[in-house]
């Protein structure tokens, strides 16, 4: 059976069409897609209130769709708005939003108005809101004084607001002068019309700065009135003031403070009545005085108040309904009570109602000849009147039509043509309000069309609804059937349900429903198909959920929230406390599936969720923490952890057991991690092995097992001091035998013997052999022949010899191991080789190619592989040398073998002897030993240059002759030609004199130099030569004899008395010169121009004081007084290196206006003669005494 939706006929009342086919409304909701000619839709405009910034420009909403597309006409206050003749306003291009530029020019307030839009295209017209646009206003209050309120304390007092009216209406709040919001209690307390009321007043409320703000949000302003001084005076000072100005000191008495029962400051009177309209926040307030403050409370008068909609704000001086309807209508009465009375104040409310929806019309496609209807129905308080527009203009002096007729709220349409598309206008209102909707018309003949996306993937949850949606669009409309698989398979009403827009539903999706699912849409003008497909996943589900906990402040608790999911799908686990996110705070951490808050504070008590999602799901569990006090305890004893207890083994399997267990006292130091530990009873009774570790958070712990295991548990837990004892072990568990799950390691395959091929492995621990009767099964074949495999089930060995095997032939080796159970995976297959023997052939073709005198390149011919027997290990040479080419002795040295890996063809001898004879041979070098050796070969090695000679020595020195003896090299390397000498002789200063060469000859060993320079010192440098060259060279040094009648001639100085004299007297003249200058620097002198300065004072160089620093008066002539102390130095007692360094010569050569040391001046004056001008500052002189004094320091 096809699952089908058809159109489905529904009666109207008495007196209209009989049949209006409920497929209109139906397909009234989907789109007509863009591409069809339909009239204009508005899509987008402004607010029908619509406040602007009247510091910004007015952008007056108006977008619309149609095909085709629109034009846009704007009417102002009822009339045509001709923005052509504006400058100031312009359209947005494609669009009918208007665009006021006032903040060139031009003021906001010229533009406020009704503004409404027109979207028009071939098919109708469609009009938007009447848009109110009005500026924002925000007026300065107006000035006014303000005098200071004084008033008994307990009185109660109003401090008015009223700010000034501006657009929209302005947020009242009071403040003080440092911009901070006023205290507010159930004794003070603002009320909704800004005013600040208190019930009575204490002295504390005395200040000068009660300040009333209007902020007023749309431009962002805040106005403030003047501060208001409030003074509250207590009985006691107006007692006092009164007995200062009037006899009568009991005027007040204490009757400022008496309590009094309550009284409402507003509102007034016992009833009072309001208005509000529906779906607004009703707000009622009653605001009560008297001393004690007042409490209140409110109740309805026959009825409830509603649960979730009612509200107390303003310490329950406020109360408010939110989505106020008229079902909230009646009296309420609030109650103010304090322990001297009450009173009451019933508050009579009306709700009245702007027009709001029952059912909009919504647009209509039809195709020709097909019948409808637009409905319109709307209600409100008073009951909205209902009045119809086409294209925008009354539906009474429309155009008629003659397939159209009006009944009410309904336009009904019969046998429809294209020339009925239109786009008509429901207006609804009443005093309150309007609605305003528009609804169209197309008449159009349109074949099926599937909007939904091809091949689109659905993903559900196995066991929810499954939803697969086919939008589709078409005129008449289609029917649609949806189909199973390729072969399509018809999908039952018992099952599926099919929705109006063609989405199926799956009520309950299993995982048979995944597949491909074919939607199909059919009318009388054609069909069209689409396919999507729908996988169905496993859901997420909480297989361990937290806990409800219970810690000490200061402890450490963990929540674990273990989560399984379908494996396609990607789970996000988050925690939360409270239903908040968890505080950003270090002691919170979270791991794969625990959450572990550290030092737990008070604070962390609550309710901790935890949630997974995925892209599909979402599940959550929650546990509840509960923080208690720490139990007073002793000073802590820090140590390593107590073991572990009651350990348990659950969820036996073959292969796999969970242990869980009890923590043991963490003796004040937080356990890290555990250790488990697992025994082997029945393979390695006593001996424990380490199995895994868990950290300390968790007290549960999934094992692996192997087969035929007798295992037992322990755990050790671990803190930061060290590692608890074991536990106790847990009871045994025994696991099933099953066939080993592998096969053993290091399988070899070598020959001991020619004749034979040596298996070994290593074999399999009692712990690896999954069972009893543990054997292996070992098979062999040659690796390059057409044998079937060999085959032998050894014992638990480790070796098998296979004997009678060809020499060195290659061998497919595999071991496998078995029990009695059965055998191990398939072994990988290994190559060996049987046994080796000594090699058959030496190597061929062997020549040497001498380099040089010490080095030879060897050449030879490889070996056959056949005939190594064996595994080629390389070639080796041995080579010795027997005969001197020099002395043509014959005498057998001391064989060297070099050896070369692998299967080098060549190879070099290094270090031999020049001038010699050699012999070698080759053999080849397998596994087993060395091959038959090489024919010898011979070769010479030619001469290279000799060693330095032995010794050389010098002898019998004279006057102005060496004899020098030496010994011959001891490696002459060949044939020696000569000797070569040099020699030089050197100076007291080490430096070397001319080079002499001089030619020895071989056979000599004694030389005697003469005509040598007498006492000198020689350097020698000797080598012997060869043919090939010169020789190291050896080097000696020797020096000539002394003439004894020079020698006695020659006296040092520095021992002679007359120049010991000498030098002591210049010292002391030194010492003496120098004892002079220091005198007479520190006691001055006296200069002839003392007396010219006497006589031609000049006005401007005044004597400098001792105490100021201003100039002081000169010595006298006879009085020979040293200068003062303080004329000699800076006030700062410090002195420059430019004075320090100062001297004679200085101040007679430098520039005019300079002061000698004692004070008096120098220059042109000085006792010394005058240089030449032409000399500068530089002078010849002699250094001054007191340049060397100074030196001398």
């Amino acid at each position: 059976m096809q699952l089908k939706i058809m159109p489905k006929k529904k009666p109207l009342s008495a007196g209209r069409v009989p049949l209006i086919l409920l497929l209109c409304q139906m397909i009234s909701a989907l789109e007509v897609p863009l591409d069809l000619v339909q009239p204009p839709t508005i899509t987008q405009q402004s607010p029908k209130d619509y406040i602007i910034d009247p510091r910004e420009n007015i952008v007056i909403q108006c977008e619309a769709k149609g095909k085709p597309p629109p034009s846009f006409s704007w009417t102002r206050n009822g009339t045509h708005f001709d923005i052509d003749k504006d400058p100031l306003v312009t359209m947005k291009p494609d669009s009918g939003t208007l665009i006021i530029n006032i903040m060139s020019e031009g003021k906001a307030e010229t533009y406020e108005g009704v503004y409404q839009c027109t979207a028009r295209n071939e098919r109708g017209a469609a009009v938007s809101n009447n848009i109110v646009v009005r500026p924002s206003r925000s007026p300065l209050w107006t000035k006014e004084k303000l005098e200071p309120i004084i008033l008994r304390n307990g009185q109660s007092l109003v401090l008015p607001c009223r700010p000034p009216i501006g657009l929209p209406p302005p947020i009242i709040f009071w403040m003080d002068n440092s911009f901070q919001r006023l205290p507010q209690s159930e004794r003070v307390s603002q009320g909704l019309n800004g005013d600040l009321y208190f019930s009575n007043v204490l002295p504390e409320d005395t200040r000068e700065d009660y300040i009333c703000y209007a902020r007023f949000n749309h431009t962002q302003t805040i106005q403030q009135k003047q501060p208001i001084s409030v003074k509250v005076i207590s009985v006691d000072e107006l007692n006092d003031t009164i007995a200062a100005n009037l006899s009568d000191t009991e005027f007040y008495g204490a009757k400022s403070n008496r309590e009094r029962p309550p009284t409402f400051l507003t509102p007034e009177g016992n009833a009072s009545n309001k208005e509000e309209l529906r779906g607004n926040v009703l707000s009622l307030e009653c605001i009560a005085e008297g001393l004690p403050t007042p409490i209140i409370y409110w109740i309805k008068e026959d009825g409830t108040l509603p649960m979730n909609r009612t509200f107390y704000r303003n310490f329950q001086k406020t109360l408010q309904i939110i989505q106020v309807s008229e079902a909230d209508s009646g009296n309420y009465q609030c109650i103010a009570k304090n322990a001297l009375g009450a009173i009451h104040h019933t508050i009579s409310v009306t709700v009245k109602a702007a027009p709001y929806w029952i059912m909009a019309p919504q647009n209509l496609v039809l195709s020709p000849g097909e019948d409808g209807a637009l409905i319109c129905r709307a209600n409100g308080n008073p009951k909205p009147r209902i009045s119809w527009l086409s294209n925008g203009v009354p539906i009474e002096i429309a155009p008629d039509d003659p397939s159209r007729k009006i009944d009410g709220d309904t336009i009904i349409f019969s046998n429809v043509q294209e020339r009925s598309s239109a786009v008509y206008q429901c207006n609804a209102s009443n005093e309150y309000g309007y609605l305003l909707a528009n609804a169209f018309v197309n008449v159009l003949a349109e074949p099926p069309r599937i909007l939904t996306s091809a091949n689109t993937l659905y993903q559900v949850i196995a066991n929810r609804p499954a939803f697969l949606d086919c939008a589709f669009f078409g005129s008449p409309l289609p029917t649609i059937e949806w189909f199973k698989g390729a072969k399509g398979s018809a999908l039952g009403e018992d099952v599926y349900g099919l929705h109006e827009n063609g989405t199926l539903e799956i009520p309950v999706a299993q995982k048979e429903s995944t597949g491909t699912y074919t939607c199909v849409a059919r009318n009388k003008l054609g069909m069209a198909k689409n396919e999507v497909n729908l996988e169905i996943k496993d859901p997420t589900r909480i297989i361990k959920q937290p806990e409800y906990a219970v810690v000490q402040r200061g402890n450490t608790v963990s929540f674990e929230c273990k989560v399984k999911h379908d494996h396609t799908l990607i789970p996000t686990v988050t925690w939360l406390k409270d239903n908040c996110e968890l505080p950003n705070d270090g002691r919170f951490t979270v791991d794969k599936d625990h959450l572990v808050v550290a030092e737990v504070s008070d604070d962390d008590g609550g309710t901790y969720t935890c949630v997974a999602n995925t892209t599909l799901d979402s599940v959550s569990a929650s546990a509840v923490l509960s923080v208690v006090a720490p139990t007073p305890t002793p000073a802590p004893i820090y140590d390593v952890p107590n073991p572990p207890f009651d350990l348990e083994l659950t969820d036996q399997l073959d292969k796999s057991v969970q242990l869980s267990w009890t923590p043991g006292d963490d003796n004040n130091s937080p356990i890290t991690k555990f250790i488990i530990e697992y025994e082997d009873a029945m393979h390695e009774a006593g001996l424990w092995h380490h199995q895994t570790e868990v950290p300390g958070t968790q007290t549960t712990a999934q094992l692996k097992l192997s087969p035929y295991v007798n295992y037992s548990f322990r755990v050790m837990a671990e803190n930061s001091l060290g590692r608890s004892l074991p536990s106790e072990a847990s009871e045994q568990y025994l696991t099933k035998a099953a066939e080993p799950d592998k096969n053993p390691m290091t399988v070899e395959g070598l020959g001991s013997e020619p004749d034979n091929l040596v298996i070994t492995w290593k074999p399999l621990n009692g712990f690896e052999s999954n069972g009893p009767g543990l054997q292996y099964k070992v098979s062999w074949r040659q690796k390059d022949g057409d044998d079937e495999w060999t085959s032998v089930v050894v014992a638990n060995v480790s070796k098998y010899i296979v004997s009678g095997t060809p020499t060195f032939v290659p061998y497919l080796i595999k071991v496998q191991a078995l029990n009695d159970v059965g055998f191990a995976p398939e072994p990988a297959v290994v190559m060996g080789h049987s046994g080796e023997d000594l090699p058959m052939v030496a190597p061929g073709n062997v020549h040497v190619n001498v380099v040089n005198s010490t080095l030879a390149e060897v050449h030879w011919d490889p070996v056959p592989l056949k005939s190594i027997r064996g595994h080629l290990q390389g070639y080796r040479i041995y080579y010795w040398k027997a005969q001197s080419s020099s002395k043509r002795n014959r005498r057998h040295i001391e064989k060297k073998i070099l050896t070369f890996q692998g299967s080098k063809t060549h190879g070099m001898l290094p270090g031999l002897e020049p001038f010699s004879h050699y012999t070698l041979h080759i053999r080849v070098v397998n596994g087993k030993g060395e091959g038959p050796a090489s024919p010898d070969r011979v070769f010479n090695t030619p001469e290279g240059v000799p060693s330095a000679p032995s010794a050389l020595k010098i002898v019998n020195p004279t006057l102005d002759s060496l004899t020098l003896e030496w010994d011959p090299p001891s490696h002459p390397n060949g044939i020696l030609t000569e000797y070569t000498l040099k020699y030089q002789p050197i100076n007291s200063t080490h430096e070397l004199g001319p080079l002499v060469d001089l030619k020895i000859p071989a056979n000599k060993t004694r030389w005697t130099l003469k005509n040598l320079n007498f006492s000198t010192r020689y350097k020698f440098y000797f080598y012997a030569q060869t043919s090939a060259g010169s020789g190291s060279q050896i080097t000696e040094e020797a020096v000539t004899t002394v003439d004894e009648a020079m020698a006695s001639r020659q006296v040092d100085i520095a021992t002679q008395g007359w120049f010991i004299g000498l030098m002591c007297a210049v010292a002391l003249l030194i010492l003496i010169l120098l004892i002079v200058c220091f005198i007479r620097r520190n006691k001055g002198g006296k200069y002839p121009v003392k007396e010219k300065e006497d006589a031609h004072a000049d006005p401007e160089i005044q004597p400098m004081k001792e105490d100021d620093g201003t100039f002081g008066e000169y010595s006298d002539a006879e009085d020979h007084k040293p200068l003062k102390k303080g004329s000699r130095t800076p006030s700062d007692r410090t002195v420059k290196k430019e004075d320090s360094d100062d001297s004679l010569v200085d101040y007679g050569e430098g520039v005019n206006g300079q002061f000698n040391e004692d004070g008096s001046f120098i220059g042109q004056y000085s006792g010394k003669k005058e240089k030449e001008p032409a000399e500068g500052n530089e002078s010849s002189e002699a250094p001054s005494p007191v340049n060397a004094m100074n030196s001398f320091v």
